[in-house]
């Protein structure tokens, strides 16, 4: 009677996960011992794939357990690489379990780049190795039982978990196999199983009648809602494998309630019940026999049958001779009671007792993208302190060149070069001189056009993939099923259009600062000549009055070193604040493990206020200071120009040596300017490859993808019938043979796991019991008496065809050919002697069978 059902494991295509996720590792994390250590556990990983589905699996625990870490590292990698269509693009391809394909068509398979797809499909296998695995074990043995409910009720749980799931994982139609239909039917048999075991081992624990039946009659019922969802679901009855298991379920449903009934009947005797004993044993004898007359390809009922005839023959003896109960109806007989001992596992990660997770110290996506959200608001704040202090300096530096300061102080005898001129030309003659911004100008416009190229071609490449996905979407219309190229590369072209702005800006800022360069170039190239030439270029005055010892010239030379002392103190704060470091990977951690999310914003700016609150405390002090200082400066310098005698030639002097300060903050400016552009466009590179690599993989993976599914349609358009079914003439078909009446007999089911096709016609139904009267209550839920269609293609092999006719009956073989039509070229010629080859002398044929 032990005919238990298992299911059989999806196949999936080799995956190469090395390329993809190194790729990710290298672009995401510094060279170093992280990286170097996630990389081997990419490689870790690829081994555990091909482990776990790229070799045939034994029935052992053991090749669960592989699958089992398998789906626990799927979930624990999930949440850490950005597996998206759209971004890291790896295509799983999975075959149809029950689908068995066609000569032609082959098997129904389905690729997808998505990783709950995977995992739903390897859960999916999980329960199908348990249910295998439930099914070997050996249940005489108090173990085997134990073993056996323990891996039904596994792979029930992974099944209803894929039910619940795999919509939502999928975000598309799935195949058959892992549809909630076709999962939650699974999930109900192998909870139906795990019943049964538990109904054994309380029948060889010799456990109470009462108990018994009540697990036995829980088994009926489950038995019973499977059966009604494998026969009424609409997709279910086409597979093959769905309608061998269908006989199995009514078989075991009419079983178990059989063995409920007569349990009970045990129950009822000891109870001094015999009427009712006796009607229980005569339903149970009913349910019995028809199993054994419907279902005995699939199941063997003899003992509990003989089980049953013997106590029921005793049970009348008794009542006909002592006790003359009267024996009720059944419909009027008192329900039997269910104790429900199985419940689905429920699929909480890690399964495995085992697992250990690879990639253990690599953060969560959700975590790298708050950081990367964290690290932008720090770099907005940072650039905004730093360019208000930058600001305020030049600001300084101009007001001081437009008062011709610190030169005029120098400049007391009105014909040697200032000091300080002289430390601005040997400054710039040390940077390089006119030939080192020229250089960097002309380099600009090379790296701007390098960036272009790259970006077009990234363009490019997105808009010949869509072009095609186009055309062939057009071609086969709602066949081409897969997710547009135009929805699917939108975050990419934004990523492109942002590119674009940000080179068209640069654009522009590359052309402010050669505009700024043309109009101190004169200047700047006066600063780069020797003191001698430099001494005449610039016009002489006559001697200024005696200001050396003045009042004025101290407090000027007083307040210019307040500022000295205020550029300095700035210098210093800035290097402060780029240092500034704080690591939020810990904070945003704790709040998804306590929230399941991250409020970024809210902690971002919280822990950026902490850390940069005093800086900015500072900057606002610093540009204070120098606004109160500044305007000192302008007080008493307008006192020093009434004491200065005025005239022509020092007005003339006095503007030149403005330019020539002007020209050295310029020259600053300009090549601080010049690298900082140069720096980004090479940094703007760098980042333009990574987007390049991300759409060529993209694009390969849409191509890969695009190749299957014009496979998979080639395969169904073969699959699909070249002519329209027609109805065969009444005048042809055979009317010899009689059609027998009554219900079609019981599609063949399994005797064994996976169980072949009967290679006998199927038993004629026995008549249906009468029905009972409308409003009855029936005695368990489920259809014991089921009836259903058998499987098409069944025919028996006509009497007349025996493919050993010609070698058992000595029958002379003769050679086929079409009227018309030469012989083989190898052949001998009519009338012509046959070749000369060495004869066997004639042997006796040997009989095909064994002779009596």
């Amino acid at each position: 009677m032990a005919t238990f059902i298992s299911v059989p494991l999806k196949k999936s295509s080799e995956v190469d996960l090395v390329k993809p996720l190194s790729k990710f590792v290298t672009a995401t994390y510094p060279a170093g011992d992280d990286q170097s250590e996630y990389l081997r556990a990419v490689e870790e990983l690829n081994k555990l794939r091909k482990s776990a589905l790229g070799r045939p699996l034994d029935k052992h625990e053991s090749s669960l357990e592989i699958l089992l870490r398998y789906y626990d590292q799927l979930c624990a990698v999930e949440p850490k690489f950005p597996f998206s269509e759209n971004q890291m693009c790896l295509t799983f391809t999975w075959k149809d379990a029950f689908d068995k394909g066609s000569l032609f068509g082959g098997s129904v398979k389905l690729a997808l780049a998505c990783l709950g797809y995977e995992k739903t499909c390897v859960l999916f296998n999980v329960g199908a190795l348990a249910s295998q695995i439930a099914s070997e074990q050996n249940l005489d043995s108090d173990e085997g039982l134990k073993a056996a409910a323990k891996f039904y009720q596994l792979a029930s749980g992974a099944f209803a978990h894929i039910k619940d799931t795999v919509l939502s994982a999928l975000n598309r139609v799935p195949t058959m196999d892992i549809s909630p239909d076709t999962v939650g039917t699974l999930s109900q048999i192998m909870l139906a199983q795990a019943q049964e075991v538990f109904f054994l081992k309380a029948t060889s624990d010799k456990m109470k009648d009462a108990i018994i039946a009540k697990l036995a009659n829980q088994a009926a019922d489950f038995y019973g809602d499977a059966f009604k969802q494998c026969q009424y679901k609409e997709n279910l009855p086409k597979y093959f494998y769905f309608q061998e298991v269908l006989p199995v379920l009514a078989a075991k449903h009419c079983i178990m309630q059989a063995n409920a009934e007569f349990h009970q009947s045990t129950l009822a005797k000891q109870q001094k019940k015999f009427g009712e004993e006796i009607a229980r044993l005569q339903h149970a004898a009913e349910l019995v026999k028809t199993v054994a007359s419907r279902y005995d390809e699939y199941v063997n009922v003899k003992d509990l049958s003989d089980k049953i005839s013997r106590a029921l023959t005793a049970a009348k003896k008794d009542n006909d001779f002592i006790y003359h109960d009267r024996v009720p109806e059944v419909k009027d007989l008192d329900h039997i009671g269910k104790a429900a001992l199985v419940k689905a596992t429920a699929i909480q990660v890690p399964i495995s007792q085992k697992f250990t997770d690879l990639f253990e110290k690599m953060v969560p996506m959700a975590v790298q993208q708050a950081m990367s959200a964290y690290n932008q608001r720090k770099s907005e704040i940072v650039n905004r302190l730093i360019g208000t202090m930058r600001e305020a300096t030049n600001l300084c530096n101009g007001v001081l060149a437009s008062l011709n300061l610190p030169a005029a102080l120098e400049d007391l005898s009105g014909d040697s070069v200032p000091q300080s001129i002289l430390e601005k030309s040997r400054a710039i003659i040390q940077q390089g001189g006119l030939q080192s911004i020229e250089k960097l100008i002309k380099d600009l416009p090379e790296l701007l056009q390098r960036n272009r190229e790259i970006l077009d071609e990234s363009l490019k490449m997105l808009d010949d993939e869509e072009t095609t996905d186009n055309e062939l979407r057009t071609k086969f219309s709602q066949r081409w099923n897969r997710t547009p190229s135009g929805e699917l590369y939108k975050p990419l072209r934004a990523e492109g259009t942002n590119f674009r702005n940000i080179l068209d800006k640069a654009v522009q800022a590359d052309q402010v600062v050669r505009e700024r360069y043309n109009a101190h170039c004169e200047m700047i190239a006066l600063l780069c000549k020797s003191e001698a030439e430099l001494s005449a270029a610039i016009p002489s005055a006559n001697p200024a009055k005696t200001l050396q010892g003045s009042e004025v010239v101290g407090v000027l030379r007083s307040q210019l070193a307040q500022l000295d002392e205020v550029k300095k103190e700035r210098e210093q704060l800035e290097n402060d604040i780029k240092a500034a470091q704080f690591d939020m990977t810990t904070k945003f951690l704790t709040a998804l493990a306590q929230d399941g999310a991250i409020n970024e914003e809210a902690l971002s700016v919280t822990e950026l206020d902490n850390i940069y609150g005093g800086y900015t405390q500072k900057v606002q002090q610093s540009l204070r200071t120098q606004e109160e200082v500044l305007s000192n400066v302008q007080t008493s310098h307008q006192e020093f120009s009434t004491l200065k005698q005025s005239n022509a030639e020092a007005n003339d002097r006095d503007e030149v040596m403005k330019k020539l300060a002007s020209a050295h903050d310029s020259y600053v400016e300009i090549s601080n300017n010049l690298r900082e552009g140069t720096k980004f466009y090479n940094d703007l590179t760098e980042i333009l490859l990574k987007f390049q690599n991300k759409c060529s993989d993209i694009v390969f993976a849409r191509k890969t993808e695009r190749d299957e599914l014009l496979k998979e349609l080639q395969q169904s358009i073969a699959r699909e019938p070249s002519a329209p079914s027609f109805s065969v003439p009444a005048y042809q078909s055979n009317s010899s043979t009689p059609t027998p009446a009554g219900p079609a007999g019981p599609t063949p089911a399994p005797r064994t796991v996976f169980p072949q096709q009967p290679h006998s016609a199927p038993p004629p139904a026995s008549p249906t019991p009468p029905m009972a009267p409308a409003g009855a209550p029936s005695q368990a839920q489920g259809p014991p008496y089921p009836t259903y269609q058998g499987y098409p293609g069944y025919y028996q092999m006509p009497m007349a065809y025996n493919p050993y006719g010609y070698g058992q009956y000595s029958m002379p073989y003769m050679p086929y050919q079409a009227p018309g039509q030469a012989g083989y070229p190898g052949a001998p010629q009519p009338g012509q002697a046959p070749y000369p080859y060495p004869q066997q002398p004639p042997q006796q044929q040997q009989p095909y069978y064994p002779q009596q």
